[in-house]
């Protein structure tokens, strides 16, 4: 069983969880013990299922961290804490599980995985993906 800890550090509730897949990143919400929350693909199985194409159903799904990213890189990526005060932790959990089953539309620039995480911990829906490949590709090391 893998552990939940990447670089050594352990996810706390509200934290966003950036997952290396391919070419893209799929963003988790982790609420406690070691389960998360996320827009997830299309497919009642674990993890990422199929990866929607825009205009498709995707469904907000709670399960645990090690079953979405199974052998995937991860790590805790709380990337605009900057540039917006995070909600309380207890807010993001509440609102996170109250959507868990609810059916949203895939839009890849629109409401991705992304959107859905960032607006749990913000308030606010931002997507840096989209933002970087609307301008020059940001390079990744990890």
């Amino acid at each position: 069983s893998r552990e939940t800890i990447y670089d050594g550090k352990k996810p706390k509730p509200g934290d966003l969880i950036e997952v290396k897949c391919g070419v893209y990143k799929h963003w988790i919400v982790y609420i406690g013990e070691d389960n998360v929350v996320h827009f997830g693909g299309i497919g009642s199985g674990s993890g990422l299922g199929i990866i929607p194409t825009p205009g498709m159903k995707g469904t907000i799904k709670k399960e645990k961290l090690k079953d979405v990213v199974k052998d995937g890189k991860w790590k805790i990526n709380n990337f605009l804490d900057q540039k917006y005060q995070p909600r309380k932790d207890d807010d993001i959990v509440k609102e996170a599980c109250a959507r868990v089953g609810s059916s949203l539309t895939y839009d890849v620039l629109g409401y991705n995985c992304e959107h859905f995480a960032t607006e749990l911990r913000y308030g606010k829906p931002e997507c840096r993906q989209v933002e970087l490949n609307r301008g020059s590709q940001e390079r990744q090391n990890w």
